[in-house]
């Protein structure tokens, strides 16, 4: 879906032949004048003043810079991750509210982003020459920060590890760094190597609840097919809730008898950070049956390892592998 980054780069070098010294006049006055041996000059090539960075973003549009973006506004906590991952931190101006991860993010100027609302006056003061959205940002908040002057790229959300890897790639050559970049995708994928390679030897597949948001805890939100939470739970080596109950929602909403009656093993609270606890499950009316809830294998869990699509994933890889697979991580 993405295409590369053209970018050109002439570079000048300049050589200049030189005659050799005359020889010394001859004694003999009849003699000839000496010949002299010249080289002609190479002829420099035309210089570039600049690296033109060309590339097309989610939306379809192409987006130009003049040269690696140094100031950067980051509108979401995914591609504030990206940018720090690949050693583009020192160039990142200004962040969404919600972008808290590395520690050092915290300390930028906050643009806003609650409920979709940005300070589209703090982004233009912030003086950025790269505005970098995000599959949070709607189409018209891009063309409304483009109406001021401003260059927007949307790099989309991926819905596979090797669409993060790629994403990773976009945003280094948006910012110049290619290299480190490419070894950070080297060790990410060495690391995924490593759990697919202890998985193999699995010799059983828990079903796992995954929940994403139980306000109503009678009807709590969970992942289903095409989402990262599918994604790394199949890879850890386990059953998603969704695909065991036949749930075809990206987002569903379950009721208390889907649980029941899908019985999962393992129950993982990606709302753990809003109050949800396994004593909290296991209060629930109605879920003392469940597998997970009798055998206590209710485990919190950081979201953010899975919501947000940059590097930080295959973290949550590697954690879900452990609590599915204990035995294979001793």
């Amino acid at each position: 879906m993405y295409r590369k980054i053209l970018v050109l780069t002439l570079l000048t070098l300049f050589f200049f032949g030189c005659a050799p010294a005359l020889p010394p006049a001859p004694t003999v006055a009849a003699a000839q004048p000496p010949q002299v041996q010249t080289q002609a000059p190479t002829v420099p090539p035309t210089p570039s003043s600049a690296t033109i960075v060309t590339v097309d973003d989610g939306l379809g549009r192409t987006v130009k810079l003049s040269g690696p973006a140094q100031r950067i506004v980051s509108l979401a906590p995914s591609n504030t991750e990206i940018l720090f991952a690949i050693g583009a931190g020192p160039q990142v101006v200004g962040r969404d509210e919600f972008s808290d991860y590395p520690a050092q993010a915290k300390s930028l100027p906050s643009v806003g982003g609650s409920m979709g609302n940005y300070s589209n006056e703090q982004i233009v003061a912030l003086k950025p020459d790269l505005v970098l959205a995000a599959g949070i940002n709607t189409p018209d908040q891009v063309k409304s920060l483009e109406s001021l002057g401003l260059t927007v790229y949307y790099l989309s959300n991926p819905d596979t590890l090797e669409g993060m890897y790629k994403n990773l790639q976009i945003v280094a050559q948006l910012t110049g760094h290619e290299d480190d970049a490419n070894k950070l995708i080297t060790s990410l994928k060495a690391r995924v190597a490593a759990v697919d390679a202890k998985i193999a030897t699995a010799t059983n597949k828990p079903i796992v609840f995954y929940e994403v948001d139980a306000t109503d805890p009678s009807k709590p939100y969970t992942y289903g097919p095409g989402t990262f939470g599918e994604a790394l739970i199949t890879e850890a080596g386990g059953v998603n809730f969704s695909d065991a109950a036949g749930i075809t929602d990206q987002y569903p909403q379950v009721s208390l008898e889907q649980i029941v009656k899908t019985n999962p093993q393992i129950i993982i609270l990606g709302d753990s950070a809003y109050g949800a606890t396994p004593a909290a499950v296991n209060a629930r009316a109605g879920w003392g049956t469940v597998a997970a809830v009798q055998n206590g294998m209710i485990f919190p869990f950081d979201d953010n390892l899975v919501s947000r699509p940059g590097p930080r994933l295959v973290d949550g890889l590697e954690q879900l592998a452990k609590l599915l697979h204990p035995e294979l991580f001793q």
